[in-house]
C-alpha cells in the first residue's frame, strides 16, 4: 500500500539530511520531489499545488528547535499536511437517534460495492450493531445472490424482494422491516452502472427520497487515482454524498484517491478495503494512514487488529509458557493461525515502524516458509507436538515426519534446530531482554507473544527460519536479545 509514494517521501527528505538549518534552497528542492511523488501517484493537480505551497509556507517559517534536524521538522510538516489533505480525523458512522441508522451505498459498477455492503455489516455486528443488509441492485445479474450468500457468510440478515420489484420500493420495504423488527442500522445496497449516467442518477434520488438515509457513502475503486474526486464530486452534486468507502487499497502502491478525495469533493473517506477478505474492512484515519505513507508504519491499526482474535486469557497463558520455555509446536501453529486471521505477513510487518524496508520478495520466501513448517507439524504425532525433545531424541521420527511432509530429514532438522533457539530467545525475550512492547500486551502485541510468530526476533530466511539474524541455523547457544537500537526522532518526538 503506497510503496511508491513512501518511496518518493523518503528521497525527498534526503536532500534535507546534513543541512544545518532549514533555508529556501533546500525545502525547494525536497518539494521539487514532494510534487513528482504526488504526480506520479496520481494525485489531482488542485490538490498538488494547495498541498505543496502550504508545506513550503510553513517550512519556511519554522523554527527548528535545538536537537531536532532540518529533515526531522519537514517530516513534521509533511505528516501534518497529509493528515490536514485526507480530512483532519476519523469520520465516523452516523448513529441516527431515531432507529434504524439508513446506510446507503453508491458507486460505480465494478467498485467492489456489495462485497463492500456485506463487510460493512460485519463490522457492525463486530461492534455490537444489528445490521440488516438490503439487495435492492436488480440490474446486475447474481447480484442478490452475492449478498445473500455473503449475509450467511458473517451471520447478518439480508432482505430481498427479488429482481422484478423497483429499487425504490426494495429498499422502502427493507428500511421498513428494520424499524419494525428492531434493526439499529439498515444499509442499502444499489446497483451501478460502467459510467455515470442519467438514468441511474435519477434512480439514485428515487431511492434516497423513499428512504431519507442518515449515511450516502460512495464506494470507490482506489485504483482509478484522481478520477476518485471526479467521481466523488459528480456525485456529492447529483445526490449528496456524506461519505467514501475506498476499496482495494491493498493493491493501490500509489495512493491518489485517498489523497484527493477529501480536499476535491469535501466528502470524508469513512472506510477502507484492504484486502478481498469480508473482514477487510477499516475505519479511516488520516493519522495512521500519513504515518504508513511516510515509513512510520501504523502501531495502533496492529493492536487493533490483534485485539480482535486474542483474548487476554490467551496472552497470559502464552506469556506463561514462554517463561517456561515450555512454548511448544501446537503453540506455534496456533500463533501462525492468528497473523493468518489478522492479514498478510507483509502487511502487519509493514505496519511497524522502520519495517517498511523490508523487501517484498523476502517477505514472500517468508510466508513460503511458514507454510512449510505448517506442513512439517502437521505430520507429526500430538505428542511431538507438545514434548519436541521426542524429535531430538530419535531421528526416526524425523525422517517420518519429513516423508509425510514431502521435505527433506534435513529440513526437519534445521526446523527443529530454529525451534529450541527461538525458545531461548523468545524465554529472554519475556524475562525482560525485549519484553517492554507495548504496555498492557504482556511484553508484545496481543498473542503474539513478545514478537511476531516464527519470527523470533527476525524474519525466514534470515538467518534461520526462526532464528534471529545472524544466527546460525544449527547448534550454539540460545542468541541474546539484540542491544536496542538508537531511536530515530520522527514527528511523534518533536
Amino acid at each position: 500500500m503506497f510503496d511508491e509514494l513512501s518511496q518518493r517521501f523518503e528521497d525527498a527528505v534526503k536532500s534535507l539530511r546534513g543541512q544545518a538549518t532549514i533555508t529556501e534552497t533546500n525545502v525547494d528542492s525536497a518539494l521539487k520531489e514532494v510534487r513528482r511523488a504526488l504526480l506520479e501517484a496520481d494525485v489531482s493537480l488542485a490538490v498538488i499545488k494547495e498541498f505543496v505551497a502550504d508545506v513550503r509556507a510553513k517550512a519556511l517559517g519554522a523554527e527548528v528547535v535545538r536537537g531536532i534536524n532540518p529533515d526531522q521538522k519537514f517530516i513534521q510538516l509533511v505528516h501534518e499536511a497529509l493528515v490536514e489533505v485526507m480530512g483532519g480525523g476519523n469520520a465516523p458512522l452516523a448513529n441516527a437517534d431515531t432507529a434504524p441508522t439508513v446506510v446507503l451505498m453508491a458507486g460505480l459498477q465494478g467498485a467492489g460495492k456489495t462485497t463492500a455492503t456485506a463487510k460493512l455489516g460485519l463490522h457492525l455486528k463486530e461492534q455490537g450493531r444489528r445490521a440488516l443488509l438490503v439487495a435492492a441492485d436488480v440490474y446486475r445479474p447474481a447480484a442478490i445472490d452475492q449478498l445473500q450468500t455473503l449475509g450467511r457468510q458473517i451471520g447478518v440478515e439480508v432482505f430481498s424482494l427479488g429482481a422484478e420489484a423497483k429499487p425504490e420500493d426494495i429498499a422502502a420495504a427493507g428500511v421498513a422491516k428494520g424499524r419494525a423488527e428492531g434493526f439499529d442500522t439498515v444499509i442499502v445496497d444499489t446497483a451501478g452502472r460502467l459510467q455515470i449516467d442519467a438514468a441511474m442518477m435519477e434512480e439514485m434520488v428515487r431511492i434516497r427520497t423513499a428512504v431519507a438515509p442518515d449515511e450516502v457513502l460512495l464506494v470507490v475503486d482506489s485504483m482509478i487515482g484522481q478520477e476518485a474526486a471526479d467521481l466523488t464530486r459528480a456525485f456529492h452534486e447529483q445526490v449528496g454524498l456524506t461519505g467514501a468507502v475506498l476499496t482495494k487499497l491493498d493493491g493501490d502502491s500509489r495512493g491518489g484517491a485517498a489523497l484527493s478525495i477529501r480536499k476535491v469533493s469535501g466528502a470524508p473517506i469513512k472506510f477502507i478495503g484492504t484486502g478481498e477478505k469480508v473482514e477487510a474492512l477499516q475505519p479511516f484515519h488520516p493519522e495512521r494512514m500519513a504515518s504508513r505513507i511516510l515509513g512510520m508504519g501504523d502501531v495502533l491499526t496492529l493492536v487493533e487488529k490483534a485485539s480482535k482474535e486474542v483474548e487476554l486469557a490467551d496472552v497470559a497463558r502464552m506469556q506463561q509458557k514462554l517463561q517456561e520455555a515450555s512454548f511448544d509446536f501446537s503453540d506455534f501453529v496456533q500463533q501462525m493461525r492468528l497473523i493468518k486471521r489478522m492479514g498478510s505477513l507483509g502487511g502487519l510487518m509493514k505496519m511497524i515502524p522502520g519495517m517498511n524496508k523490508i523487501d517484498d520478495g523476502m517477505l514472500k520466501q517468508g510466508e513460503a516458509q511458514l507454510k512449510k513448517i505448517e506442513a512439517m507439524i502437521g505430520s507429526m504425532t500430538a505428542a511431538e507436538r507438545q514434548q519436541p525433545e521426542l524429535l531430538a531424541a530419535q531421528p526416526s521420527r524425523r525422517r517420518r515426519i519429513a516423508a509425510g511432509s514431502g521435505h527433506t530429514p534435513a529440513d526437519v532438522d534445521k526446523v527443529l534446530a530454529d525451534f529450541q533457539k527461538m525458545r531461548g530467545f523468545m524465554q529472554q525475550m519475556s524475562r525482560g531482554g525485549l519484553s517492554a512492547g507495548l504496555p498492557g500486551m504482556g511484553g508484545g502485541f496481543p498473542g503474539l507473544g513478545g514478537g511476531l510468530p516464527g519470527l523470533g526476533g527476525g524474519l525466514p530466511e534470515m538467518g534461520g527460519v526462526f532464528g534471529h539474524p545472524g544466527a546460525s541455523a544449527r547448534g550454539g547457544a540460545a542468541p541474546r536479545p539484540p542491544k536496542p537500537t538508537k531511536k530515530r526522532k520522527g514527528f511523534g518526538q518533536l
